[in-house]
């Protein structure tokens, strides 16, 4: 059997749905590389991706018959209840978003309309004598081959990620389950709590033996995720009034990062941070015994732009009419309403979270590894930076410390430029950074968004460091290469 234009046309929307599903939503916004849950469901997509690695290298290059054939069939077939199985282990193990069902739907059709057009010709090659023979098929021959490389690859980075869960799951299947009723004193409320930082926050809480509530809208896959010893909670309504709860910890919210920031996404950002405080002023406000403090993220786009090298300290003004500080504002400003009600209110402001599992440095990182790190416009913009275990340091730290209240800058002490951040990366895989991008294009895809990225702020954490917090990375070549090994 050959394949035709149609099969080849057929078989690219295949690919490129599949490989949009697998960036958009599992990799962008479900994480599954991150998540305990998900091993199950990536074993399934390394096989899955396998059978597609060698498909694709047989169409591209190969001409068969007879038994060959019925290995072909036999690859499609077995993709078929692969798929299957990934479709009954998502539902068991994450809660999926509408656009990310109907994209599966979309899949199934088309694989089906792929199957039934090649049934005839495998069937017809089938009953040939065994043969397989050279087959070139142009700028498509080219094209799945570089398909074929890529699933492959994939395949095996999904397997290294199993493995990789398989052993932090080891540290948290065996804790004991806490139920509703063992919880009592020393107990943290984290929202956001299966996120990046919140992942990272709750992991510590535990290992310090306090009792952790988590609020997450997916409570299958955060039970999984955190392990059976954090009381995972759909809404905060749950908890019932006589629970005693100590601190609060709120990050929640839409990731900043992504999406240009339109009218409808615009308001994502905000109402996805306003409703959750929403919710946690009215937990607070019928909890029998109130929690002693409210740790509160916002950023350092509070500051919005500003011209010139001034140190930002925590008595700066806001940028009016500037959206990324209009947002900040808002936060700490629904935050701060717990004070009347007799709960220390602490107001978090992280510059650029460096970690692992998540954020902007695994692709920074990436790109510095294979020698692409970029200086962004001038490269002379401020990039405040912190390291992850500092972020959590010091919430925990503002958690402890009943002095520290009102806001304070979660950034690093020492302050470099986004030159110099990209340099010190590329160093620190024993590479060079030679690239440059200019802010037009940056600023004309991304608009107000590119702010992020072209427009920095010299913040300098005051409060953090009076308050008597000492940073476990306080410089960035030190905190590059812990991550770096």
């Amino acid at each position: 059997m050959t394949m035709t234009p149609l099969l080849f046309s057929l078989l690219t929307v295949q690919t490129l749905l599949g490989a949009f599903d697998n960036f958009w939503h599992h990799e962008l916004h479900a994480r599954l590389p991150q998540r305990i849950s998900a091993r199950r469901e990536l074993q399934l997509h390394a096989a899955r991706e396998a059978i597609y690695g060698v498909l694709f290298a047989a169409f591209a290059w190969l001409s068969f018959q007879g038994l060959w054939a019925v290995l072909i069939a036999a690859l499609l077939v077995g993709e078929a209840f692969i798929t299957l199985a990934d479709f009954l282990e998502e539902d068991r193990s994450r809660r999926l978003p509408p656009f990310e069902r109907a994209l599966h739907t979309i899949l199934t059709v088309s694989y089906g309309l792929l199957l039934g057009l090649l049934a005839p010709g495998l069937w017809s090659a089938a009953q040939q004598t065994s043969s397989l023979a050279l087959a070139y098929h142009g700028l498509w021959s080219w094209f799945f081959s570089l398909s074929s490389l890529g699933v492959l690859m994939w395949s095996v980075r999904n397997i290294l990620a199993v493995r990789h869960l398989a052993r932090l799951a080891e540290t948290t299947e065996d804790a004991p389950a806490t139920v509703p009723q063992a919880i009592g004193r020393s107990t943290v409320l984290v929202t956001g709590g299966t996120g990046f930082v919140g992942s990272a926050l709750v992991g510590q809480l535990v290992r310090e033996g306090r009792r952790v509530i988590v609020l997450s809208r997916d409570p299958v896959q955060a039970r999984a995720l955190l392990g059976r010893s954090v009381w995972v909670v759909e809404q905060l309504d749950d908890i019932p009034a006589e629970t005693r709860i100590d601190a609060i910890v709120n990050l929640a919210g839409a990731g900043i990062l992504g999406a240009p920031w339109t009218k409808a996404r615009r308001r994502v950002l905000v109402q996805s941070r306003l409703r959750v405080l929403d919710s946690v002023q009215r937990l607070i406000e019928r909890l029998e015994h109130r929690p002693e403090v409210l740790v509160a993220a916002s950023a350092v786009g509070y500051y919005g732009l500003r011209s010139g090298n001034t140190v930002l300290t925590e008595i700066a003004a806001a940028d009016p009419g500037r959206f990324q500080s209009d947002l900040c504002v808002a936060i700490e400003t629904a935050a701060r309403r717990a004070e009347a009600l007799g709960t220390r209110v602490a107001c978090l402001r992280p510059g650029i979270v460096l970690g692992h599992d998540g954020g902007a440095y695994p692709l920074q990182a990436l790109a510095a590894r294979l020698g692409l790190g970029a200086i962004l416009g001038t490269g002379s913009q401020p990039m405040p930076w912190i390291h992850l275990d500092d972020v959590t340091g010091l919430i925990r730290h503002a958690i402890s410390e009943p002095a520290l209240h009102g806001p304070f800058n979660a950034v690093a002490p020492e302050r470099v430029t986004q030159a110099a951040f990209t340099r010190a990366l590329a160093a620190s895989f024993g590479r060079r950074a030679f690239l440059h991008m200019p802010a037009w294009p940056l600023r004309r895809l991304l608009g107000e968004m590119s702010e992020l990225l072209l427009d920095g702020q010299n913040v300098a954490p005051l409060h953090a460091q009076a308050s008597g917090y000492r940073y476990t990375h306080a410089t960035l070549e030190g905190a590059l290469a812990s991550l770096a090994r």
